[in-house]
């Protein structure tokens, strides 16, 4: 079976169902005023794809913690949360610095947007993230040794881990797979963990980019933790419960609206 691409409706389904938890059908139904039928159909096809799952009259987040939704999945989710995500970020990068960028479909959108900077010199072990901004004359890519994976092409392994060390950059740009609710930072592959990890120790700032989708979603394994990162460029306000969170890690907080070309700013 091939990958499924949520369409919009259905990627509202899958959002309303990280807001509120366990939904019933029906609430669906008339939360997207459509039959219950075309819910049922819907909610059948996200959950075979285990982006769902059901129990008797409603559905929930699937509890595995190991796998991803997978990578074609993942670029057609919160298109425009990352984009607005991604305008946020290039706004605030100055132009000839070094940064690092991981791996990820926002830190790949993040590079489009890098598109019309000058001087910069980016490290990446992210060969989409070298493929976008090798169309910047004006941009050095230093590409990171390693395995590579071939169904997002990131580069992992210990010699990812070894290069990355070699550096110390002004801006360390890293994705995320989950913010848990005690400020944990996770995601899903130990190898990938580990080069993140040496992002971080690279940095001098490390700015974490993570759509509304990202928080209190349950990951297997300890990125870090937000008293590590210094901006959080997310689409809107997070959770009322990470306020207190973001406050005493000191984090700044960018909530960039995705109906909106300006990125709003919330100081935390």
């Amino acid at each position: 079976m091939s990958a499924l691409i949520p369409n919009p409706r259905q990627a509202g389904v899958l959002d309303t169902v990280r807001e509120l938890g366990n939904v019933k059908v029906e609430a669906l139904a008339e939360r997207f005023g459509v039959t219950l039928q075309t819910v049922r159909r819907d909610v059948k096809l996200l959950s075979d794809a285990g982006m769902l799952a059901r129990f008797h009259g409603g559905v929930r987040l699937p509890a595995s913690t190991t796998e991803n939704i997978a990578y074609r999945q993942r670029q057609q989710l919160n298109e425009d949360a990352k984009r607005a995500i991604a305008r946020a970020v290039a706004s605030q990068v100055p132009e000839g610095c070094s940064l690092i960028l991981n791996i990820g479909t926002t830190t790949e959108a993040i590079a489009r947007e890098l598109l019309a900077h000058r001087g910069l010199r980016v490290i990446t072990n992210n060969l989409n993230v070298a493929t976008i901004l090798s169309d910047n004359p004006d941009c050095e890519v230093i590409v990171a040794g390693g395995l590579v994976r071939s169904r997002d092409r990131g580069i992992i392994g210990e010699a990812t881990v070894e290069f990355i060390a070699q550096f110390r950059v002004d801006i360390g740009v890293i994705g995320i797979s989950s913010i848990e609710a005690d400020g944990t930072l996770r995601d899903f592959d130990y190898r990938e963990v580990k080069v993140a990890q040496a992002i971080i120790r690279a940095s001098r700032q490390v700015w974490l980019a993570a759509d509304h989708s990202k928080f209190n979603r349950p990951a297997m394994v300890e990125v870090g933790r937000l008293d590590q990162v210094d901006k959080l460029f997310t689409d809107r306000a997070p959770p009322p419960a990470f306020d207190k969170l973001l406050g005493e890690a000191a984090v700044h907080c960018i909530a960039a609206d995705a109906a909106s070309q300006d990125p709003g700013d919330k100081t935390i």
